[in-house]
């Protein structure tokens, strides 16, 4: 058996009449993907060996919602399109994203510690940014929208969220400033010490990006209503957050071996 890192991928329908012929297929939203990525090379680090019975863990993204009584949650949070806390009281949780979700968690009754962020802040630890510089110029300014909002944005500096993960987060590692409505475009950016700031979305509410600023030290702050306006405002100050917490909070107790 091994730890399920439960992720959000669900299977959508092809458009056109190939939808009717072909099978469903994957989103594959690259944030919701780095939950699995990030947790194979932790415990690849540590030496951790896979237990004999099945467990859960949610950590990246707005995944509240899909856990089970008993899964252990490090680092993840609520969409805010609904608030639905999954297997709340009966969860076991070891980090949050941010104050917004510990608030919802611990009102339904959850304890909750007070370690924030979304572990996909310790991306450059594992993967900087330089090791995905290819020597070609750096894009000014790169657009990540959210996934919803796809048909919205037109242009060669605009990146597709949906895709391999590393090939996306290649493509922010190579700009000199990012901007739009994908939490994890912005995210990834910040991770890899790129100026980031947000647009604010039309199709997302604001409760997850507020979560996910409060829980680096920036509860007051703005977000763009344009790309243009974010050009003109820059990038947000930098996340302030204790990675090392967030680190000694990993669950490595669901493993064998673990250190």
């Amino acid at each position: 058996m091994t730890v399920e890192v439960v992720h959000f991928n669900p299977r959508r329908r092809r458009p056109g009449l190939l939808g009717r012929i072909l099978p469903r297929r994957p989103l594959n939203n690259f944030g919701d993907l780095l939950g699995p990525l990030i947790v194979d090379r932790i415990v690849a680090e540590r030496g951790l060996i896979e237990p004999a019975e099945h467990k859960r863990l949610a950590c990246v993204g707005s995944i509240m919602r899909l856990t089970a009584p008993g899964d252990v949650v490090w680092g993840s949070g609520i969409n805010g399109k609904t608030m639905s806390l999954g297997a709340a009281p009966h969860l076991d949780v070891r980090a949050v994203r941010g104050p917004r979700t510990a608030e919802a968690l611990r009102e339904a009754g959850v304890s909750v510690p007070t370690v924030f962020g979304d572990p996909a802040l310790l991306w450059a630890r594992w993967w900087p940014r330089e090791s995905y510089l290819t020597g070609e110029l750096l894009t000014p300014v790169s657009v990540v929208p959210n996934h919803n909002e796809r048909s919205s944005y037109r242009g060669s500096n605009v990146i597709d969220p949906l895709g391999e993960p590393h090939e996306i987060i290649g493509k922010i590692a190579r700009s000199e400033f990012v901007c739009g409505s994908s939490l994890h475009g912005i995210v990834l950016a910040e991770a890899l010490g790129i100026p980031a700031r947000l647009v604010r979305s039309t199709a997302e509410p604001a409760f997850k990006y507020d979560d996910y600023y409060g829980g680096t030290g920036r509860p007051n702050y703005s977000a763009a209503s344009s790309v243009e306006e974010a050009m003109a405002m820059g990038g947000e100050s930098p996340p302030v957050f204790d990675d090392a917490a967030l680190l000694e909070a990993f669950p490595a107790d669901l493993w064998h071996g673990n250190t």
